[in-house]
């Protein structure tokens, strides 16, 4: 058990104080008694009664007052969160290079089928949301129960240019702060090359790793499964975004998908959405672009291919949040990742306040002293 306001718990001192009253009271009326030459006959002259009656009001009053005090540093209790109660958040990397045909018949199409056999996997009270990154995020689904219009949006994803891992994260939080009281809105993130993406700079990650905020004051239930095939191209850092999730208590678990072999990229014309006959025109139905790095999709600058998954800023995302990485090189593997999260969930603890439990416990047992004061020692 733990206290959200330490710093009362001397009120305690109240229950221990009273109790020392009653006691000197006690012994004060012993010490005033009146003799009586013949003890016996004032004895039988009285009404028979228990010895503990007397002080039984007394006890609930010190026991009412000793809960009080506890309820004033508002104790919390850590307990396990079952999986229902949980809201998942899905951020599915939409750029360009999940058109890779490394993962047949490419990556897309390989992510989506293991995210919709997810989905139905789950109770059909667990709340899910979509949040879909490329070069900005957007949340197309916020958390519901509704499983089958998720997969309808689910469907209708199209590819866009670049890779917007942080903006992902912070659509995320927010979308959890949405249905969550205990976890506050994103609002405006400072600017600044310590915290945005330098175009044509990779994306930097910090040697020093804080512990997870788990460590000290628990997680909330809700949770962030982010999928992508690279790294982080524009907007947000990752890390910088990975923070201000820390600071919500919000867990999230990435997830690197695709080889280390990148291949051609192939798009059908409904991955491709507004851009299918754009630039690069689609040709008997799919979009080709060469394999390899370069643009298109999402990249990693500095030399990096863009194909390749940012194995470090996703690890580091996941440590800072007290989350776990994952990598999926095919559709088996990611569907086994995705099988796994929700085990690795329903372990998790939050703290649940006892302060109203306890003021009305409290509030019970004084009602009870009183009650039992005045039938048993009535006024007249």
């Amino acid at each position: 058990m733990s206290f959200a306001w330490p710093l009362a718990l001397p009120a305690l001192l109240l229950a221990p104080g009273l109790l020392a009253a009653y006691l000197w009271s006690l012994r004060r009326r012993r010490r005033y008694a009146v003799r009586h030459p013949d003890l016996a006959l004032v004895r039988a002259a009285l009404p028979s009664r228990s010895r503990w009656r007397p002080h039984l009001p007394v006890a609930l009053l010190v026991l009412g007052v000793g809960l009080l005090g506890l309820a004033v540093a508002r104790p919390q209790a850590s307990v396990e969160v079952p999986a229902q109660r949980t809201a998942v958040i899905l951020a599915l990397d939409v750029s360009r290079s999940m058109c890779a045909t490394d993962v047949v018949p490419n990556r897309l199409t390989a992510a989506r089928e293991a995210v919709r056999a997810f989905v139905r996997a789950q109770p059909a009270d667990t709340r899910l949301g979509l949040v879909a990154f490329s070069g900005s995020a957007a949340l197309i689904v916020p958390p519901t129960t509704d499983s089958e219009s998720l997969l309808t949006s689910l469907d209708a994803l199209s590819t866009g240019r670049g890779t917007a891992i942080g903006s992902a994260i912070l659509t995320s939080v927010d979308a959890i702060a949405a249905i969550n009281g205990q976890v506050e809105p994103v609002g405006e993130v400072p600017s600044g090359p310590e915290n945005t993406q330098q175009r044509g700079v990779p994306a930097p990650v910090p040697s020093v790793i804080e512990p997870p905020p788990g460590a000290t004051g628990g997680f909330v239930s809700d949770i962030v499964v982010l999928l992508t095939d690279g790294a982080n191209t524009r907007g947000v850092l990752p890390f910088a975004a990975a923070s201000i999730a820390a600071e919500r208590r919000i867990r999230i678990y990435p997830i690197g998908f695709g080889t280390t072999t990148p291949a051609q990229m192939v798009c059908t014309a409904e991955q491709l959405g507004g851009d299918a006959f754009g630039e690069f025109g689609p040709r008997n139905g799919v979009d080709q672009f060469p394999g390899g790095g370069g643009g298109g999709g999402g990249g990693g600058g500095g030399g990096r291919s863009f194909l390749l998954v940012d194995e470090p800023t996703l690890q580091a995302v996941a440590t800072a949040t007290g989350g776990a990485y994952h990598r999926a090189s095919d559709a088996a593997q990611l569907g086994e990742v995705l099988r796994g999260i929700p085990r690795e969930v329903v372990l998790q603890r939050e703290d649940v306040e006892l302060t109203a439990y306890l003021a009305l416990l409290a509030a019970l047992v004084v009602a009870g002293a009183l009650v039992l004061a005045v039938r048993w020692n009535p006024l007249a």
